[in-house]
């Protein structure tokens, strides 16, 4: 189901004249990507399947960043695009030249880590004329790693998440979600045929609790276990969702960094845990924050939405591109983590180690439940 008050853009875009290819890009804020990238390939996420690439690679929709665009690039099939791109479709006959109704190209996306859908972007930047008619998702939940056979199986149920939709060339369309279930996998469809640059999956993880149990000490922050980011007093270098991304920071912007304070003020982020957990240990890494790492830190945590804050690492000189490792006293009870640097700059990641209390690990059994998991 889809929210027709976001902007929709439908029709060819002009052919490119030169300069910046992304002037006449149409886009819009949508309400939702201040969400979880389902879909990052830092999480996992890959395109595993699709019924055609003959112009360009499936792989292509998951890239980081815009796509790119060169007006000489030309290979032996002709003009080499950054997204996926399918052949032309054609009738059955001269006397039927045309594709039916129901042809369409698909892709089959693992998501990077299961969860509840809030928005959809399939960007068609740089497809000015050779974009799809229109688009449709739907998306499926699996257990363990399906493959593509298994996926595409006639028992397999599919949701659709956007119906079928026109779509506008050298454009976002995006698409409001409304589907509380927990997904893994998703069928992008363009109909008939073109090409789309890049697709973005905006939602919040919902983690496996058997396998968060059977891990019993993990990462209780990490966006792949259900944490996330509630909110954050910066975001103007990089967001504040880095620091619980997987694996650590292999350069300057994988992390978060403030503007430069000219106040007496001080900068934070305020996390939510997967689950009411015990914490037993913190990392704070400033890797590749050489000469814009935060001075100090410390941190506080809360048990529930109005809980009181309590300081469990007092303020603590950091230093740059390091990793520092704390054990606490005794295991902290928290639904909520506050980090807070002084006076500015940043760091890379926040590892919280811990385990799930009996209180929290029955709550997220119940929503797994509730999600259809």
């Amino acid at each position: 189901m889809t929210d027709a008050a976001i902007p929709r853009f439908t029709g060819d875009a002009s052919p490119y004249a030169g300069g910046d290819p992304y002037a006449d890009h149409r886009t819009a804020d949508f309400p939702f990507t201040h969400l979880v990238d389902l879909a990052d390939r830092r999480l996992g996420a890959g395109v595993i399947a699709a019924n055609d690439e003959f112009f360009a690679e499936r792989e292509n929709l998951l890239k980081p960043g815009p796509a790119v665009f060169d007006p000489e690039h030309f290979g032996h099939k002709g003009k080499i695009m950054d997204g996926w791109e399918t052949r032309r479709r054609r009738g059955v006959s001269a006397a039927e030249p045309h594709p039916t109704p129901d042809d369409h190209d698909w892709a089959l996306v693992r998501l990077g880590a299961p969860g509840v859908i809030r928005g959809i972007v399939l960007d068609t930047a740089h497809f000015r004329g050779n974009y799809p008619q229109a688009v449709s998702v739907e998306g499926a939940s699996l257990p363990g790693s399906p493959s593509p056979e298994d996926l595409l199986a006639p028992d397999v149920k599919w949701t659709t998440l956007v119906s079928r939709t026109p779509v506008g060339g050298h454009a976002a369309n995006g698409f409001a979600v409304d589907a509380e279930q927990r997904f893994t996998h998703l069928r992008i469809n363009q109909h008939p045929d073109g090409g789309i640059a890049r697709l973005r999956v905006y939602g919040e993880v919902a983690p496996d609790p058997a396998w968060l149990t059977a891990l019993g000490t993990f990462d209780l922050a990490a966006l792949e276990n259900g944490g996330q980011v509630e909110d954050a007093s910066d975001r103007f270098y990089s967001p504040a969702t880095n620091t619980i991304q997987p694996g650590r920071s292999r350069k300057m912007d994988d992390g978060w960094e403030t503007r430069r304070r000219r106040d007496r003020g001080n900068d934070w982020i305020r996390y939510r845990l997967a689950a009411q957990s015990e914490i037993r240990a913190v990392e704070i890494d400033t890797a590749y924050l050489k000469g814009n790492s935060a001075g100090w830190a410390a941190l506080s945590v809360r048990d529930g939405e109005n809980g009181d804050w309590s300081e469990v690492l007092p303020r603590t000189r950091l230093q740059p591109d390091t990793n520092h490792r704390f054990v606490l006293d005794g295991p902290v009870r928290a639904t909520h983590v506050r980090i807070d640097i002084f006076p500015d700059g940043g760091i890379s990641r926040l590892r919280l180690y811990g385990s799930l209390t009996d209180e929290g690990a029955a709550g997220l059994a119940a929503r797994h439940r509730e999600l259809g998991g």
